[in-house]
């Protein structure tokens, strides 16, 4: 991994293979999740990624104080990836889960590694599903949307995260969290941040909890801290 301070979506690490070393980009994650266990090595092993763990931690916290019973909590996690968070959430005692991201080695991956943990995995654009991903997440009647370190640089734009939003239950639990540089003003070029401030202002998003915590290290060692939000969807989002 390079030593340099580089942008965290720039970081990238050399993985040698039997077949030679190649480079990959961290966010290049259609190649990551194509080699059994590369994503757990880079994120988890070396880099000491938290978030899926704090995220449903919030969540079981919140559920203990509202007097939820996670078996009867049905969940979407969007950017669900391999099923790291998925598997957390299962952990806490979450009943369904429908796993969504947009590409599918992503969905590969999730049924190669994680195969008990969804129900179902729709492997597209959340904005556009087919009839079947929708009718695979409608099955699931989502009471809970979780969204895990996927915000702020692109891969989920915030009409994304507002479509899956909206496919969830009124009054649903919701846990996401997004890097703390992105919470300045002007520092968030996606516009994710600003959505949840307009969504927060204008009753859409309940919050519950919110909290500053080390997502992961660097490439070079120094920490990145992220904000942690679980709270409770009021109303549908509209994307700016």
């Amino acid at each position: 991994m390079p030593d340099q301070h580089l942008p965290q979506d720039s970081e990238w690490c050399d993985v040698h293979l039997e077949s030679g070393t190649r480079r990959v980009r961290f966010h290049d994650y259609d190649e990551i999740y194509a080699i059994p266990g590369l994503y757990e090595r880079i994120f988890y092993d070396v880099l000491r990624c938290t978030s899926p763990a704090v995220i449903a931690g919030m969540l079981s916290e919140q559920m203990d104080e509202q007097g939820v019973d996670p078996t009867d909590v049905r969940c979407l996690d969007l950017g669900a990836g391999n099923g790291i968070m998925g598997e957390e959430m299962r952990g806490i005692g979450v009943s369904s889960l429908v796993g969504v991201d947009i590409i599918d080695e992503a969905r590969d991956a999730a049924y190669r590694d994680r195969p008990e943990v969804y129900d179902a995995y729709v492997a597209g654009d959340i904005r556009s599903p087919t009839p079947d991903g929708l009718a695979a997440i409608e099955q699931v009647q989502p009471t809970c949307l979780t969204c895990v370190a996927a915000l702020g640089f692109g891969d989920i734009p915030p009409d994304a995260f507002a479509a899956a939003w909206n496919l969830v239950s009124d009054d649903a639990l919701v846990g996401f969290n997004i890097k703390e540089d992105f919470l300045e003003d002007g520092a968030d070029r996606s516009g994710f941040a600003q959505l949840i401030d307009r969504a927060i202002a204008d009753g859409a998003l309940q919050v519950s909890a919110q909290e500053r915590y080390r997502h992961r290290d660097a490439a070079n060692g120094t920490p990145l801290h992220y904000v942690a939000i679980t709270g409770r969807k009021q109303a549908a989002l509209q994307a700016a």
